[in-house]
């Protein structure tokens, strides 16, 4: 037992570090006790938990008000898609070349901030970069195939995988998320880290302690971009076809909720918003017309009662759930 701030923490640290290490090897077994159904689901989860945690960067550690992350995830799923249909590129190659594009995009997509522009105007140029990609899949048709959506190969490989059922799928996509969810801790502890946190504190004031703020800008963004990329490839494959309404407004507005219920700054936050906006609404479409009801009810509830997200929840079992960096 360990005390913080005179209260008792029922988990310490590390414990909490083992707790971290045995959950991806406890979902090992879910393979085993899950029909197809339910581990389509879970294979969703895991491609929402890099798309939250992707964004989370933007609008939770960098506390920039940017809606390019739908941009980057059908910019991801569309690389993916179009290199293993026309190019005949493996798949573990077309996930690589989608985190690099994705990469590109949030480099562009930063090039906004770095003007000056900040809040609503921020976040009306990403959201029109969005629509605006979406407009270029609706009418790319000799290569996106328009509104049909563009299917892709039957045949799709992961380091001589075969993803022909969900239980494959899962094994690749859990072991991209536990890489890429661990590699983005990581970088958030590091100096990097630090410096994209000082900057949503106070950009002025981290500038005058000679921190080159507009690289980190552009590295949080580039790194967002990257990981939310690769969510898009898994994404392509998770549905079988890419279709340019599935990068919508509405996505936004299920990418940013996710991030607000699980808990805006915590990547514990994000894997827990994606699974919470994951598998509720999926329960509640067994009430025709009613999911978008309970959807909005869900976030209603959880801003007014849980405003910092359902993370804090793990906050009041251990403050070791609250991330180093983050910052009330």
């Amino acid at each position: 037992m360990e005390k913080k701030n005179g209260n008792t923490s029922l988990i310490t640290s590390n414990q909490l570090r083992w707790f971290y290490y045995l959950v991806p090897v406890a979902a090992l077994i879910i393979p085993f006790v899950a029909n197809e159904y339910l581990l389509w689901i879970v294979n969703a989860i895991l491609v929402y938990t890099l798309v939250t945690v992707g964004f989370n960067i933007i609008i939770g550690n960098l506390g920039q008000l940017a809606f390019a992350n739908t941009a980057f995830f059908g910019i991801g799923a569309y690389t993916s898609a179009i290199l293993m249909v026309y190019g005949g590129v493996p798949y573990t190659l077309s996930i690589l070349m989608s985190a690099i594009v994705g990469g590109l995009a949030g480099f562009l997509a930063s090039v906004t901030a770095l003007r000056g522009i900040r809040l609503y105007y921020l976040a009306i140029i990403t959201l029109a970069f969005g629509e605006l990609m979406r407009w270029v899949y609706l009418h790319g048709d000799d290569v996106t195939k328009g509104s049909d959506g563009l299917r892709i190969p039957d045949d799709i490989f992961f380091l001589g995988i075969p993803l022909d059922s969900e239980v494959p799928k899962f094994f690749v996509f859990l072991l991209l998320a536990v890489l890429l969810v661990k590699a983005t801790s990581n970088l958030m502890r590091s100096r990097i880290g630090r410096a994209i946190v000082a900057i949503r504190e106070n950009e002025a004031t981290t500038a005058s302690l000679g921190i080159h703020t507009a690289r980190y800008i552009v590295l949080a963004f580039v790194w967002s971009g990257s990981v939310v990329g690769v969510a898009g490839a898994m994404f392509a494959v998770l549905t079988e076809r890419v279709l340019p309404e599935a990068f919508g407004l509405t996505e936004v507005i299920i990418h940013f909720g996710m991030v607000l219920v699980g808990g805006t700054g915590s990547i514990v936050g994000s894997v827990i918003g994606a699974i919470t906006l994951t598998t509720l609404p999926e329960y509640f479409r067994q009430f025709p017309g009613m999911d978008e009801l309970f959807f909005g009810i869900i976030i209603v509830l959880v801003l007014l009662f849980l405003p910092k997200g359902i993370v804090s929840l793990l906050w009041r079992i251990s403050p070791a759930f609250k991330e180093r960096y983050y910052r009330d």
